[in-house]
């Protein structure tokens, strides 16, 4: 028996929204869905597609400060549809959780922000500043067509968010115990270093890649790149695949890749990082070729207008104090923040997320909702 209404129209939206298979970067009609009601409301919406990627940007009001909700409508693939529950594109109340692909990152959260907004247009038809919607579906697979193109074009019309909230799964035992002011930056390394290739008998006559590999790996692996300060924990450097070799036992092999990845703090640059490898690797007389893919730089919320909000709407509705943090990996803040607008995370607990049996507390689904329509008061107060 469900534990909440079964007619709470956050609760029926999230099913709506999880019944479509919007695996990356396909929306399914989730953002359709979504701007049928938020026209409803009075937003002018806006569909925004760049290649194969469904995006939208909608706004609602025409001046004073801009209140932005961001979020994705794909999801990653449910994987082995034997080890779930239930179908996970069909959303299954199990116990007092509601199950299904999608419901905790993040169709759960784009439902609260919906109905919300509904509420608080109804309550406050005339309230100050704007509001704005930023939704694309290309946040689980490579992000390249997807809210990085949103915001390059509302930057070439000269459009500033003020706040965002990114409904993004930040609680982790508790609805609201933890919210996300920034995230660390992220970059990738692949690393090939070169040997000479032999007989393993005739090691004299071969430079084995491995074997020199294996002391600048080490170097890498346990440098002290900075200490981090208040917001950041230190940078750190994690290898995460080593290939070499044809699998034979008498072949020394010509190279070896690594792939290694920095999820670094505002204490170090790019070219720092880059720099610090290659004369790491430099000091141990490598040959080697360096590639790097940069995912995102390091952004921060320091507390203000928004984290108040935040903070005091998560007190009122849940009686949390919540933490701020800016652990956990990347997400689509890392777009929006460089445009100077104030970016925090709040959402469902993320437990369960990018797993079978991915799950929300039936519970907390009309909470997050109320979560929002408290921060919306609190930032847009009607005239």
């Amino acid at each position: 028996m469900s534990i909440i209404d079964p007619e709470d129209p956050t609760l029926a939206l999230t099913r709506a929204l999880i019944a479509r298979q919007s695996v990356t970067p396909d929306d399914a009609g989730c953002q359709q869905l979504m701007m049928d009601r938020l026209s409803a409301a009075g937003f002018i919406c806006e569909p925004m597609r760049f290649a194969e990627v469904d995006n939208f940007w909608a706004t609602r009001g025409t001046q004073g400060p801009l209140l932005v909700f961001a979020g994705h409508t794909d999801v990653v693939p449910p994987g082995d549809q034997s080890a779930w529950q239930s179908d996970p594109f069909h959303a299954t109340e199990v116990g007092t959780d509601l199950v299904g692909r999608g419901a905790a990152d993040m169709k759960a959260s784009l439902a609260a922000m919906v109905v919300a907004c509904e509420q608080f247009v109804a309550e406050h038809p005339h309230h100050s500043g704007r509001i704005g919607f930023l939704i694309t579906s290309d946040e689980e697979g490579p992000a390249k067509n997807g809210t990085i193109k949103v915001i390059d074009t509302l930057t070439e019309r000269g459009e500033q968010i003020d706040w965002c909230i990114v409904g993004e799964p930040s609680s982790t035992r508790q609805l609201g115990d933890l919210v996300k002011n920034g995230r660390r930056g992220s970059i990738n390394g692949t690393l090939v270093i070169h040997g000479t290739q032999g007989h393993i008998a005739y090691p004299h006559l071969a430079d084995n890649p491995i074997h020199r590999a294996l002391p600048a790996l080490h170097a890498l692996a346990t440098e002290q790149w900075d200490n981090g300060n208040t917001f950041f924990d230190p940078t750190a450097l994690q290898i995460s695949t080593v290939r070499s070799g044809r699998g034979v036992t008498n072949v020394i092999p010509a190279s070896i890749e690594v792939i290694f990845n920095l999820r670094f703090s505002t204490e170090i640059t790019v070219a720092d990082i880059k720099s610090r490898c290659d004369a790491i690797l430099q000091q141990h007389g490598l040959r080697y070729d360096l590639t790097w893919s940069l995912s995102g730089e390091p952004f921060l919320t320091e507390p203000g207008a928004l984290l108040d909000a935040i903070k005091d709407s998560i007190q009122a509705v849940t009686g949390l104090d919540p933490e701020v943090s800016t652990g956990g990996g990347t997400s689509d803040g890392r777009f929006i923040a460089p445009t100077g607008a104030q970016v925090v995370e709040l959402g469902h607990i993320n437990s369960t997320i990018h797993q079978c049996n991915e799950r929300v507390s039936m519970a907390d689904i009309p909470t997050l909702t109320a979560l929002y329509l408290a921060i919306l008061k609190r930032l847009l107060p009607a005239e």
